[in-house]
């Protein structure tokens, strides 16, 4: 901060005030010369406000960056928790679907087809007051989406029959599909058959019911695809 002394030439001669003395105010003086005033006049120089805004200029940046990288974690995070919640509720789908899954030896006729992308299984269904009965539940993956199309329950085995085949054909579109999950690019599935082979992919041949189911999702969104794996008991209710 810079302060100057201004000097004015205020006159030549200040009477000083009846009744009052030289000594006892001197603030009221007679002088035969010039008087010399002085008032003092205080500020900022032009180099200290362009050092103060350079250093409000770096402060505002600093800021605008640190909130910035807040936003994006936030809208990262989010994403990963929607991400993690849709994956839990598909895999709870699958739970309830594989604890009521139906062997082939109780009614007589396939009841589970496993290949990559696509999942079809028959289970039954339990409502108060009525029979059980039987519907056909079918996973897919379709424009990067993980899908489920379950049919009408019914105790008729020619419209199971008839249920079945749509949805291996693919012509159950007319079925509602509900989305589990988005940004899902694969579905990879293995049986795990009582036989001693252990794990392997369903080759549509064997003659022992499967016990397990092996589900691995693919999933991608904002960076390297990651690989979820589940693994359910058929018929563990």
């Amino acid at each position: 901060m810079n302060c100057k002394s201004k000097i004015k030439n205020v006159g030549a001669e200040f009477p000083l005030p009846k009744g009052k003395s030289e000594n006892r105010n001197p603030e009221y003086q007679t002088f035969s010369g010039p008087s010399l005033y002085k008032h003092n006049r205080c500020g900022f120089t032009l180099i200290e406000l362009l050092v103060a805004i350079s250093i409000l200029a770096i402060v505002a940046v600093l800021g605008w960056r640190g909130l910035d990288g807040i936003v994006r974690a936030r809208v990262a995070l989010t994403a990963e928790l929607e991400q993690t919640r849709g994956l839990q509720l598909a895999f709870a789908q699958l739970q309830s679907d594989a604890e009521h899954f139906t062997r082939a030896s109780d009614i007589g006729r396939p009841t589970l087809a496993a290949q990559d992308g696509r999942l079809t299984l028959i289970r039954a269904v339990y409502a108060d007051d009525q029979p059980s009965r039987l519907q056909v539940v079918a996973y897919r993956i379709l424009n990067g989406e993980l899908i489920r199309r379950e049919s009408i329950a019914t105790r008729d085995l020619s419209a199971l029959d008839a249920l079945w085949k749509n949805s291996i054909s693919g012509t159950d579109a007319d079925t509602p599909a509900v989305v589990l999950q988005s940004a899902v690019s694969g579905m990879t599935l293995r049986l795990w058959w009582n036989d001693g082979a252990g794990w392997r992919i369903d080759q549509g041949s064997a003659t022992t019911a499967a016990s397990g189911l092996e589900v691995v999702l693919t999933v991608q969104q904002n960076g390297p695809a990651s690989r979820m794996t589940k693994i359910f008991l058929l018929g563990a209710s």
